[in-house]
């Protein structure tokens, strides 16, 4: 089988070659793959802008499937299970954040795509305990969505909760943007999506996917905007999605007295300066939302399964694996919203 391989270090250095078809032991469980998603993380390995995944190894870590095999001591998981999973491949298994599930924090943890090979190929192993069986009704493109949503649900739904009195401002339109306003918007919110000029289409997708308000901070003032409500104090609470130092800043000061700003999007720089007065002054909580755990991928297919999440609107283009420099591209020109590469043409995915 192919596969699309990070090569070595450094810009580029990929290729769709030739890898091994992966055997399954102990509690491994092996995926016939049906779609990945090209995450902002996969660009940023073409990239090498993030040096955290070893070389060679395959990329692709938001997938659906189905359960081609298992291994001896799987017990839940069978053939034939339409899945999704976890990018957990192995954790220590003895530090306390793996005691309390909570992998993301394990700094022994391997994740599928980084350090263990991914799902852009025909074939991906994960272990049992990272497997989800899909809902009867979410289809296996949604479910290549589950693992961004996840990470949207950690950090709405466990880092912070969120009440049908709240007023959200979600910073940055993109996927991870578009799921997490989904996902206050469930929870009853009134949600405010912002962007910028050239962020048009996606905001534009913001209101078909029910979101409240959007606001282009390059032709409308956010401060004004945000004098609307909490008799004028500001947002309840605010999700960065953008990474970008300027819109934190920019939003801290509108946030309520003992509002809290959830810290998603990754800076493009380790340090930044920041409106710590507003901080200090408002006692806004700052709170930091890494990836994932198991619990967020229950809640993340329930919200699926209940239509709360319109996965499929936001899948913009779907190109088979053997165009993935074509997909790259496209997604590198910032024009679409969600890219999928299809695995295995030769098997009906509905």
């Amino acid at each position: 089988m192919k596969g699309l391989v990070k090569e070595k270090e450094g810009y580029g250095n990929m290729n769709y070659r030739l890898v091994d078809n992966p055997e399954v032991s102990g509690d491994l469980v092996k995926i016939k793959v049906a779609y990945t998603g090209i995450c902002g993380s996969d660009i940023h390995t073409y990239k090498w802008e993030y040096k955290n995944s070893k070389t060679p190894v395959t990329l692709g870590h938001e997938f659906s499937g189905i359960v081609s095999e298992v291994g001896p001591k799987v017990t839940k998981v069978k053939v034939g299970d339409r899945v999704t999973s976890e990018t957990t491949f192995t954790t220590c298994g003895t530090c306390q954040y793996c005691l309390s599930k909570d992998y993301n924090l394990c700094s022994n943890r391997l994740g599928i795509g980084t350090q263990a090979n991914g799902s852009m190929t025909d074939y991906v192993l994960t272990r049992e305990e990272s497997c989800h069986v899909l809902p009867e009704n979410v289809s296996y493109k949604e479910a290549a969505l589950t693992e961004p949503l996840a990470c949207c649900v950690h950090a709405a739904l466990e880092k912070t909760t969120i009440s049908e009195n709240d007023v959200v401002l979600v910073i940055g339109p993109g996927p991870i943007g578009l799921l997490l306003a989904q996902v206050a918007k469930a929870q009853g919110a009134t949600v405010a999506l912002v962007g910028i000029t050239k962020d048009k289409h996606r905001l534009d997708l913001g209101i078909q996917l029910g979101i409240d308000y959007i606001v282009d901070t390059q032709e409308s003032d956010l401060a004004e905007f945000t004098s609307k409500f909490n008799d004028g104090e500001g947002m309840n609470l605010v999700f960065d999605c953008s990474g970008v130092i300027h819109a934190v800043n920019q939003a801290l000061p509108l946030i309520v007295k003992k509002g809290q700003m959830i810290q998603v999007g990754l800076f493009a720089k380790k340090m930044n300066e920041m409106d710590q007065e507003s901080i200090i002054q408002r006692e806004v909580e700052y709170i930091g939302s890494r990836s994932q755990k198991p619990s967020s991928w229950g809640k993340s297919l329930k919200l699926l399964s209940d239509k709360k999440i319109d996965a499929e609107k936001m899948i913009t283009k779907v190109y088979p694996l053997n165009e993935w420099e074509t997909a790259f591209n496209a997604v590198m020109s910032g024009n679409e919203i969600k890219v999928l590469l299809e695995s295995n043409l030769d098997w009906n995915k509905e």
